[in-house]
């Protein structure tokens, strides 16, 4: 596992979306998302001295397909922007990253955009939530989500993970 630093990520909404809109899975399961959530905690581990909590899951309400530390020392409160951060990519279809360079990190623009009102507090436009697509899928599929670093971490560990994991697929595919 590779112990260089986390990458820093597109500071613009185009190379963002264009970073995301490559990250396009031949096929997901729940092997897949185990693997990705393994790779992300390694790199953790590898890298990053504050702990993290990865969670993978499938779009669906009900259905976790990873839920790990990277380390002890989370508390539930990682939980909770776990939620806040799914939520917001499963409503918008992108990551909170986008969400949070869309409105500067403004929470109150984004929840009057949005007439969110009392339940803006459900959702996190900080990053750390990427959506997965599949090949040959209209919409998001599942979603993985870090928290517990800085933000821009902890949606660029998830954006390392993923492309590694899809060049892996491609390469076993013949791609």
């Amino acid at each position: 596992m590779s112990s260089k630093p986390i990458g820093q990520p597109p500071g613009d909404l185009e190379g963002i979306a264009t970073q995301e809109n490559s990250l396009i899975f031949p096929s997901f399961t729940s092997d897949t998302a185990f693997a990705v959530g393994m790779h992300i905690r390694n790199r953790l581990l590898a890298t990053a001295s504050k702990p993290a909590v990865i969670n993978v899951s499938f779009a669906n309400p009900s259905q976790l397909l990873f839920h790990a530390c990277s380390k002890s020392g989370t508390s539930p409160e990682n939980d909770t922007w776990v939620a806040k951060k799914r939520k917001t990519v499963l409503r918008w279809g992108c990551s909170s990253y986008l969400m949070h360079q869309r409105f500067g990190g403004n929470e109150e623009l984004f929840a009057d955009t949005y007439a969110l009102g009392s339940q803006a507090g459900g959702y996190a436009i900080y990053g750390g939530g990427v959506p997965v697509r599949v090949e040959g899928f209209e919409g998001v599929v599942a979603v993985v989500v870090v928290s517990g670093l800085a933000h821009e971490d902890d949606h660029m560990v998830i954006i390392e993970a993923m492309e590694d994991y899809i060049k892996e697929m491609n390469k076993s595919r013949g791609s």
